[in-house]
């Protein structure tokens, strides 16, 4: 029996931003029929997003939830009880953590020493309360490693999965990628197996569903993940980390969503 389905929005429950658009840019009611098998099935959803707090708060009631997790995992909300996931890095003296990782320098550093290859993800990057936004194009295991060797260990740079391509960066060898630098102990997993704690539920009662590294790491607190066609399709390499619980679907975007979920209700019934 499947209690819970934790999904991505950008690029996996939405395409284009959007929940009622395909691949192809054209009409679907798929997504929304999966969040309707979700309802007449007793399953909960819960969105794992890079977005702010207020844009997934309202995403969560658009679509009659009541707990979700945003910004990478920094922060979680249950039944309106809110958790900040960020271990010691906390608001403090009226500055918010954004504001901390501002002050230290480790944007700057990154910015600085991946010219041509990173910049802030422009507009999306304002307002945001933890983490800082960029894109680009670079090695994150190489960037924390970075971090690391000039004293910003508490923090880590996470790729949340390709976007299209941008003018500003013409000469990236690749589709770009957005980034959050984010307080190290956060994470999209921690953030679900606190959620799966606080409800009862066991890994083979959950299912999730992404289309980036950071969603991938998911797939170890649940019994099955599922992996949207067009992650793959940006960054093939995806599935050379997979753990064997993952699974690839056919459609893109909203209607991988939609065929993650009906297989999963299906088959555990």
């Amino acid at each position: 029996m499947i209690r819970c389905v934790y999904t991505d929005l950008d690029g996996t429950l939405l395409t284009a931003g959007s929940l009622f658009r395909s691949a192809e840019g054209g009409f679907t009611l798929l997504p929304a029929r999966a969040l309707e098998a979700c309802h007449r099935a007793g399953v909960e959803v819960v969105i794992k997003s890079g977005r702010r707090k207020a844009q997934v708060m309202e995403d969560a009631r658009l679509i009659g939830q009541t707990a979700y997790i945003y910004e990478m995992g920094c922060g979680l909300v249950i039944d309106g009880e809110e958790t900040m996931l960020t271990g010691g890095l906390q608001p403090q003296n009226g500055k918010t953590i954004h504001d901390q990782i501002e002050e230290s320098g480790a944007p700057q550093l990154l910015l600085e020493t991946y010219p041509g290859r990173l910049e802030y993800h422009e507009p999306w990057h304002l307002n945001r309360e933890i983490s800082h936004l960029m894109r680009g194009l670079v090695d994150a295991f190489e960037a924390d490693a970075l971090l690391e060797e000039h004293g910003h260990g508490e923090l880590r740079l996470v790729d949340n999965g390709a976007i299209v391509p941008r003018t500003t960066l013409p000469d990236l060898p690749g589709p770009p990628h957005v980034y959050h630098l984010i307080p190290r102990q956060a994470s999209k997993a921690d953030a679900v197996v606190r959620h799966m704690r606080a409800r009862a539920y066991a890994p083979e009662e959950c299912i999730a569903v992404g289309d980036s590294r950071e969603d991938l790491g998911v797939a170890h607190a649940v019994g099955r993940f599922f992996l949207v066609a067009n992650a793959v399709e940006k960054d093939p390499d995806l599935l050379r980390a997979a753990p064997p619980n993952v699974e690839v679907t056919e459609g893109s975007g909203g209607e991988g969503f939609y065929e993650a979920v009906i297989t999963a209700l299906a088959e555990r019934r």
